[in-house]
């Protein structure tokens, strides 16, 4: 929850905006300002306090304790200018809040944290329970001193300036290690529990197995990534609970998954009571991994039958591949997700071209991998390899990634080792299509002239369909130097379907700065215009041009409507 306190009526206002935006998320707190804070503070995640910061200041300084604790706290100013992350940035989330806090109310966010403030990933900020010398690490970080990064596991991590040799150390495990001096221990949700349990099983005793089962193996209960069992035990409280009190997910197989899952201990017991031979084990292997502990079965002080059995499983480390759309050009249509997945990436692969667009958005360290035209299939291969040795990769495309771009020769180099994640782009189909007005309001295609990939009997059986079908087409790939016939003959086709005043939109660099734009016709249109930059919007028999604009209505009432009126005039 996040507590508002205000004192002002520009605050309140302010203040007022975020509570009806936010309803389930924010709790107004009013009265004497002082007695508010302490309030919300003691009550909530996060405050946002529309006061100075100097008056917070020493409102909130005997209530602080530890920053791992402590809420986060934004102060917005009262000309709503501002708004500036004091306390817990990281820990609190007080430095996000501060950006979703601006983003509502049109605030500058201030964020003094310094590695938000260099673009260097905080070390506790990565997902991962972090131990050790976190400051420490973290300001040789930021100091360009050497680090070296000893990871045990191949874990996707965002870019870190490390080196295989340093005097601070970040250590990727999940075994029950103690950090050393000057080293930071990164836990990963590398390990998996199977649980099977007989019926009424008491979480005291599930709770139990699993944790002497991960310590007496040497490894962390930070490193837990879920819970998993067979559907019949999906509802059982003793393991339900034992996965709400460890704070994982519970995910659950039918006994016929189970059953196909080779285990090295099967049983007649779970096979007669639920279908499967094994429970825990085969539940714990389920996706792959290592078996580090197997069946073991729970110790009763009463000296009853147990009732619970778990495994334990180190899952694979998979590498993650996010396939990232950057729109056709202009920054500002670039979407929050891409950003964010850009920051995230490790390695980045991509056309020169595209990365010059986005470089200043990357991290420092972030490994780029670079090709010119032409290179697609072999940026594709080499993404997918950076993902396989457990890399956390972005591979880029301008408009979105899907369409005419890098996600289909990535997913058909990828297979199911690998974590794939797409990112969605604004098209230059849509990019130029607002600028023209709208033409895609009703049915649409989008067909490429380009033959390289395509034999040209394909396409034109294509345009032809879409020509008899009365659909509004977008030409990608229209015309370039090489390839000069195309189009005319794509928009003949057309024509043998289509009254020459039919409207056709041409875009050349939709939303770039030397964009440029214009709306003719099916007759008018001269292809000298049209280049590889340049997309082609031509309209089906119910488009107009009114006042200018590129007009295709959602239904063909319109239409029939129009023609009345054009008949009775």
């Amino acid at each position: 929850m996040i507590g508002l306190i205000s004192a002002t009526s520009a605050g309140a206002t302010a203040r007022n905006r975020l509570a009806a935006a936010w309803p389930d998320r924010t709790r107004v707190y009013e009265g004497p300002v002082g007695d508010a804070v302490r309030a919300a503070f003691a009550e909530c995640e996060q405050l946002v306090c529309f006061l100075a910061t100097g008056a917070v200041v020493r409102l909130i300084a005997p209530l602080l304790g530890d920053k791992r604790t402590d809420p986060g706290v934004v102060c917005v100013d009262e000309g709503g200018r501002y708004a500036v992350s004091l306390v817990g940035g990281h820990g609190g989330g007080a430095n996000e809040l501060a950006v979703e806090v601006g983003e509502l109310l049109a605030a500058q966010p201030v964020v003094t944290t310094a590695t938000d403030a260099v673009g260097v990933p905080g070390l506790d900020t990565l997902g991962f329970p972090v131990e050790g010398d976190v400051a420490g690490v973290t300001r040789a970080l930021l100091d360009g001193e050497p680090v070296a990064l000893d990871a045990e596991l191949a874990w996707p991590l965002p870019p870190l300036k490390v080196s295989s040799h340093g005097a601070y150390v970040i250590r990727v495990t999940d075994r029950a290690v103690e950090p050393g001096e000057r080293e930071v221990v990164l836990r990963p949700p590398s390990l998996v529990v199977g649980v099977g349990t007989s019926r009424g099983a008491p979480v005291d005793e599930v709770l139990g197995l699993i944790e002497s089962a991960v310590r007496d193996a040497g490894l962390s209960l930070a490193s837990l990534a879920r819970l998993a069992t067979v559907d019949a035990k999906s509802d059982e409280p003793g393991i339900v609970e034992a996965a709400e009190r460890l704070g994982v997910p519970l995910v659950t197989y039918s006994a016929e998954e189970l059953a196909a899952v080779d285990v090295p201990n099967p049983s007649d017991a779970p096979l007669a009571a639920v279908g499967t031979p094994s429970v825990a084990e085969a539940a714990a292997l389920v996706g792959g991994g290592e078996l580090l502990v197997p069946k073991r079965k729970s110790e009763r002080a009463d000296g009853q039958p147990a009732m619970a059995t778990c495994a334990v499983v180190r899952r694979v480390a998979r590498g993650r591949l996010a396939v990232v759309g950057l729109g056709p050009g202009a920054r500002d249509l670039l979407t929050p997700r891409a950003k964010a997945e850009l920051r995230r990436a490790a390695v980045l692969v991509g056309l020169d071209q595209y990365v010059d667009q986005i470089r200043d958005l990357l991290r420092p360290g972030t490994v780029v991998l670079e090709s010119g035209l032409g290179a697609e299939e072999e940026r594709a291969r080499t993404a997918v390899a950076e993902a396989r040795k457990g890399q956390a990769v972005a591979l880029i495309g301008s408009g979105d990634a899907g369409v005419y771009a890098m996600a289909s020769p990535a997913l058909a180099e990828a297979s199911d080792d690998i974590d794939v994640v797409g990112v969605p782009g604004v098209t230059a189909a849509l990019a130029a299509s607002a600028i023209l007005g709208a033409p895609l309001g009703h049915d649409h295609v989008s067909i490429s002239l380009s033959d390289l990939h395509t034999p040209w009997e394909v396409i034109e059986r294509r345009v032809r369909a879409a020509a008899e079908a009365d659909i509004v087409v977008t030409f990608y790939n229209p015309r370039s130097r090489g390839r000069d016939w195309q189009l005319p003959k794509a928009l003949a086709i057309l024509a043998e379907h289509r009254e020459p005043t039919t409207p056709v939109g041409v875009v050349r660099n939709a939303s770039r700065p030397d964009e440029s734009s214009r709306l003719t016709t099916l007759a008018a249109l001269d292809p000298a215009w049209v280049d590889m930059m340049t997309v082609v919007t031509v309209g089906n028999t119910a488009t107009r041009d009114i006042a200018g604009r590129m007009v295709t209505p959602r239904g063909y009432r319109w239409q029939a409507s129009q023609t009345s009126q054009e008949g009775a005039q």
